[in-house]
């Protein structure tokens, strides 16, 4: 009996699901007994052909990391969905579109307008800018066309599950990878490898039921910051209210706030609207000026409550 085949793919990221994937370590050795792995540009020499001349459906469960950024991306978020019968979203920027969606705060234009013409470290005298293809003497070059703007990988194809995570941790990834090589899965939809509570039910500091803030500080502005008492509670921002649980608060157990890498906890349908309101209600302050004041001392809310999930939010990108 032939054993099934997966296939693993990174589109708009930053590599670092593909170190998580490896990050099971000597447990790889029991997944390549299990399953072939027959596409993962990450680790192997397979050709986007190698994948077009499969039949449809022929691999049996695909990891598809990454957002949609470009034509590439798309063309490969197709092919992918063709080819595989289990489609799993992979990692933040797959599931809620990361770090590449704020790049849907400005526009395709300013991207380029800054990157090749305006960034302090840019020496570009002849003003060249990437062209989609360049005619040479052997042949055209092409480079993958920028989209406008970013989309999750479920806002371009259909998809079977969801797993969240920047990167998903090293157990997550082997909890699904066992359950979906024993075939052992949730209904076509779930989120997988999670906990549905909040990353507070997971972090052990121990919260006041009142919090009230006079101030907001960054981690490093603390001279010693109560390694017992929750990161709210001291005025430092944390996204563990509203995040859905997996990881183990990491990050709380390291001084540092949840991030909201995992996403919006069950029951929440924007993550960042959420949180906004959430820190809102805890300013001590009945003042305008003053509250007005403390909310500024937040310096990118958007890149504080939408850090991970701009594209698969309610708001999504700037029109």
């Amino acid at each position: 009996m032939s054993k099934p085949k997966l296939a693993v793919y990174w589109a708009a990221s930053c590599g670092g699901c593909e170190i998580a994937f490896l990050d099971i370590r000597e447990k790889i050795i029991e997944v390549d007994k299990a399953a072939d792995i027959v596409f993962c540009p990450c680790i192997m020499d397979t050709k986007y052909k190698d994948v077009e001349e499969m039949a449809n459906g022929e691999i049996d469960v695909c990891l598809f990391n990454g957002a949609i950024r470009n034509d590439e991306n798309l063309h490969m978020a197709r092919l992918l969905r063709k080819k595989s019968k289990i489609l799993v979203a992979f990692g933040s920027c797959a599931t809620e579109g990361c770090i590449p969606g704020l790049g849907n705060l400005t526009t395709k234009r300013g991207i380029i307008d800054y990157v090749y013409h305006q960034a302090p470290s840019n020496d570009n005298k002849s003003k060249t800018e990437p062209k989609s293809v360049t005619k040479t003497k052997n042949g055209d070059l092409s480079l993958p066309e920028l989209f406008s703007y970013v989309r999750t990988l479920d806002q371009v194809v259909d998809i079977d599950y969801r797993m969240p995570g920047c990167p998903p941790v090293a157990d997550q990834i082997w909890n699904v990878l066992e359950a979906v090589l024993s075939e052992n899965l949730p209904p076509k939809g779930a989120v997988i490898g999670v906990n549905p509570k909040t990353v507070c039910d997971e972090c052990p500091r121990e919260k006041s039921e009142d919090k009230v803030v006079k101030k907001f500080v960054r981690p490093h502005m603390v001279k010693e910051i109560d390694p017992d008492k929750c990161l709210l509670d001291q005025g430092i921002i944390c996204n563990g209210p509203a995040t859905r649980a997996g990881c183990g608060a990491l990050c709380t157990q390291v001084n540092l706030g949840c991030r909201g890498c995992y996403g919006p906890a069950e029951g929440i349908d924007d993550i960042g609207g959420k949180l906004a309101g959430a820190i809102a209600s805890m300013v001590d302050s009945n003042d305008p000026e003053e509250i007005e004041k403390i909310v500024n001392e937040i310096p990118d809310p958007v890149g504080t409550f939408y850090r991970f999930n701009l594209p698969g939010s309610i708001i999504g990108r700037k029109i």
